[in-house]
């Protein structure tokens, strides 16, 4: 008895990194948007509020994410601008460039959850309010904004690894300009057959010599 073994076709093969790369693709720039979106929103929110010491009375003080920390926001940019660069650049510079995403991603993470227990704003906005240089806020308080900016790092961070895992296989900008700019291979002329009438009127209308003198 005789078997025969499967040759999967060459086709089948492609479209697994092909489909790989379109999902890999889609899911980053949903990330990469959607994280800098949520960073950007998040430090134009309050982050902590309390209360100063003013006159005898207590003076009520918030501070939003720009004012404890412009890291987030500034990082978000950033990661925002390596997203649009990765289909810019291609081999190394497409793997800086998504290195500098992923990173943008983590910096984020960081310097929002330093500055969920983050003090010092609400200390210089009490020292202001008082005329104390040394004064400080009581009732310290935060919310849960500087959490919601961490998510957004943690999507420019997965946006970032996805672009380093799978950049290799997305398309580049500069591809369909190559494409269209390159060199058309040019079409020979038919071969003249003397014996049809129609073959020499078509080699005379082309301004060719149908004796090939």
């Amino acid at each position: 008895m005789e078997y025969v073994t499967a040759v999967p076709h060459p086709r089948s093969e492609a479209a697994g990194p092909a489909r790989a790369g379109r999902l890999s693709l889609a899911v980053a720039l949903l990330c990469g948007a959607l994280g800098a979106a949520v960073a950007l929103l998040a430090t134009r929110q309050q982050w902590s509020e309390g209360t100063a010491t003013v006159a005898g009375g207590a003076f009520p003080l918030t501070a939003n994410g720009s004012d404890v920390t412009g890291v987030p926001a500034a990082l978000a940019i950033v990661g925002l601008a390596a997203l649009v660069a990765v289909f810019a650049v291609r081999r190394a510079g497409r793997f800086l460039v998504a290195a500098l995403l992923a990173l943008s991603g983590a910096g984020t993470i960081a310097a929002a959850l330093l500055g969920a227990s983050d003090s010092s704003a609400l200390d210089e906005k009490a020292a202001k309010a008082s005329g104390d240089t040394s004064a400080t806020v009581d009732a310290l308080s935060h919310t849960a904004w500087p959490y919601v900016a961490a998510v957004g790092g943690v999507l420019l961070l997965l946006a970032g690894l996805l672009a380093l895992r799978y950049g290799r296989l997305w398309p580049a900008m500069s591809g369909r300009y190559e494409r269209a700019g390159a060199p058309r291979p040019r079409r020979t002329a038919p071969a003249v057959d003397p014996d049809r009438p129609e073959d020499l009127w078509k080699a005379l209308d082309r301004g060719e010599d149908p004796t090939g003198a």
